[in-house]
């Protein structure tokens, strides 16, 4: 059986940093390429990172929004994909999503390739 957890959002001060964790079970993670995603009110659910196979290298991609602010990483022996963030602003409230995509070992940041979906994360930041 297929799950995905997401954890470790919460409320930070605008330039502050929180760390998310993505819990998978039930997948081979090691083909899977894994991504993270957003969607704020009112908003289309924007792809942020995703993190290829280690089959295949563990080719990162990053959307430029999050470039130098993000970073994504795998444990394949935890089946964890997490996501550090840093110099977090307004801009960045939103339900975070973490989610494999079992039909592509190579990942793109596109949300429609990816299955599975979690319950997402809140993240909030505010003064």
């Amino acid at each position: 059986q297929f799950e995905v957890v997401e954890s470790g959002g919460g409320l930070v001060q605008p330039g502050g940093s929180l760390r998310l964790s993505c819990a998978l079970s039930g997948f081979t993670l090691d083909i899977y390429a894994i991504g993270w995603f957003r969607q704020a009110p009112g908003k289309e659910r924007e792809a942020l990172s995703c993190i290829s196979g280690s089959v295949y290298g563990s080719v990162i991609k990053e959307a430029d929004t999050v470039k130098g602010r993000f970073t994504i990483s795998r444990d394949d022996t935890k089946n964890t994909v997490d996501l550090e963030m840093n110099m977090l602003q307004p801009d960045d409230t939103a339900i975070y999503y973490c989610a494999p995509s079992v039909a592509q070992g190579v990942c793109e940041l596109r949300p429609f390739l990816y299955d599975y979906w979690g319950q997402g994360v809140q993240v909030t930041v505010s003064s």
